[in-house]
């Protein structure tokens, strides 16, 4: 069939994203189908942290975190514009675990990644950290070590943005309906966010499907999906916590460890739980139980007391991970698998299970190798290198492009300024188009959004309801009044 695509990817999350970018730049043609927004589900609900996962060499995962730890180096060269370096600070509590296993540990997690830009672990006073100040315990030893955050919706929506601009079609808010195998390629219907039926035909298909992986994978009949858990992860935004740039890794009672991240530069970022989920996935949200989890280790650490009325907004995600259902959901292993399934007469399918968001672009290059000798294609990974959109910045400095913003559109305030260098790098470009004057920048919305920048995430960003600009694409939700929300969701969701 002329019509027909190497490629159909079911989900829009970041390894869908991911996926898609990596098949396109090799050639292939791709079409990706997201039944709600990009990143509208886990991709968007993750700790923020691109990181190789210290916790996990406690359960002696080596590679996980030696690819995850090379991943993080890479993403800062390739993002820099949205993945940062972030250094953390590890209070020591010797009933937890003694100081030579996490000196032991931090080691490991300096060497196991190969080379790396960032600072090494070294150890610190409490009294001497800024941040630790507003600790219950402000004294004693401590331990610091580097790690990175990222906006992980930006993160997928650049993913895909790339993925177009190399010839992907991307469809978000299109369900697919079914999947039909028929004489080697795969029928695939699906409907739109406005009800229309449309089908696609393509030689194969990827299920990245996330928590839905095991719907796709009974319609695509591929059996891919064994021993997976549907686990919710949950965090809490607080007004902040404490003053400085650095978080804290916090080693709670049950042996969980804890993030609390300095976010936005208003707010702390506190999470994540680990609890069992059955259900739909598009109803996780925090419960009653994960609450009192959260809000009791906040007031286990820090000084100021916090109640659940202090609890700016929070969210839930739900990962489907590879696992027994004898292991406790907190232990279950971040790594990714990927099966194949090839009836030997053409129309393959990839089923995705498990990942996390730092290791997405590995995951992606090994899912495309795996079935470009399928499609015919030849072409060698290129996503370790080249940046995502917007990343392109004078020397891969997020400084340096700031200085140069100021000179080029010197009407902008400061902290807008700040906030469109930090989620578009050179986009900003598209964002301000010819603007000259804070008036050619359109109707002002509330907390720095105005018309260019709204206008811009729908052209180019698939923005189509309030949510998507609120609360993914620049998380200005939690810096506009109740008013101002309500105003923009007449606006888009009428």
């Amino acid at each position: 069939m002329s019509d027909t695509v190497d490629l159909l990817v079911i989900g829009g999350g970041i390894n869908g994203a991911g996926i898609a970018r990596d098949a396109a730049g090799r050639g292939l043609s791709v079409v990706l189908c997201e039944k709600g927004d990009l990143a509208g589900a886990t991709s968007s609900a993750s700790t923020k942290m691109i990181h190789g996962g210290l916790r996990y060499l406690e359960h002696f995962e080596f590679s996980l975190v030696r690819e995850a730890l090379a991943e993080r180096e890479r993403l800062l060269h390739i993002a820099p514009h949205l993945v940062r370096p972030l250094r953390l600070i590890l209070p020591h509590d010797p009933h937890m675990r003694p100081a030579w296993m996490i000196r032991t540990g931090l080691w490991l997690y300096d060497h196991l990644g190969g080379g790396s830009s960032l600072p090494r672990s070294g150890a610190v006073r409490l009294e001497d950290c800024l941040e630790a100040r507003a600790l219950k315990h402000p004294k004693g030893r401590a331990f610091a070590y580097s790690d990175g955050w990222s906006d992980d919706a930006r993160l997928v929506v650049m993913n895909a943005v790339d993925a177009m601009a190399r010839g992907a079609a991307i469809h978000p808010r299109t369900r697919v309906t079914a999947c039909i195998r028929k004489a080697g390629v795969w029928l695939v219907r699906a409907k739109t966010r406005t009800g229309k039926d449309v089908r696609f035909h393509a030689r194969a298909l990827v299920n990245a499907a996330g928590p839905w992986v095991q719907e796709v994978d009974e319609d695509t009949g591929a059996h891919a999906v064994h021993h997976m858990r549907l686990v919710k992860g949950s965090h809490i935004v607080l007004p902040r916590l404490f003053e400085g740039e650095r978080g804290f890794l916090l080693q709670n009672t049950d042996r969980r460890v804890l993030f609390a991240l300095p976010w936005l530069g208003a707010f702390t970022l506190f999470g994540t739980t680990d609890t069992p989920f059955h259900g739909d996935p598009c109803e996780a949200s925090l419960d009653d139980h994960e609450r009192s989890y959260l809000l009791d280790a906040v007031n286990r650490f820090f000084a100021r007391p916090v109640t659940a009325q202090d609890i700016v907004w929070s969210y839930s995600g739900v990962r489907a991970l590879f696992g027994d259902e004898n292991v406790d959901a907190s232990k279950l292993s971040r790594e990714y698998h990927l099966s194949l399934s090839d009836p030997g007469h053409g129309a393959p399918v990839l089923t995705v299970l498990g990942g996390k968001i730092t290791t997405f672009r590995a995951l992606g290059e090994k899912a495309v190798d795996m079935l470009a000798p399928r499609l015919g294609n030849t072409a060698p990974p290129w996503t370790g290198t080249a940046p995502l959109p917007g990343g392109d910045l004078p020397d891969g400095s997020l400084d340096a492009w700031r200085e140069e913003a100021a000179r080029r559109w010197p009407f902008l305030p400061v902290a807008l300024a700040r906030r469109l260098t930090r989620l578009y790098g050179t986009r900003m470009e598209l964002v301000l188009g010819k603007a000259r004057s804070l008036k050619d920048l359109g109707t002002h919305h509330g907390a720095g959004l105005y018309d260019c920048e709204l206008d811009y995430l729908k052209a180019h960003e698939w923005a189509m309801r309030a949510d998507d600009v609120l609360w993914r694409r620049t998380k200005l939700g939690l810096f506009m009044s109740a008013d101002e929300r309500a105003a923009l969701h007449d606006l888009l969701d009428r």
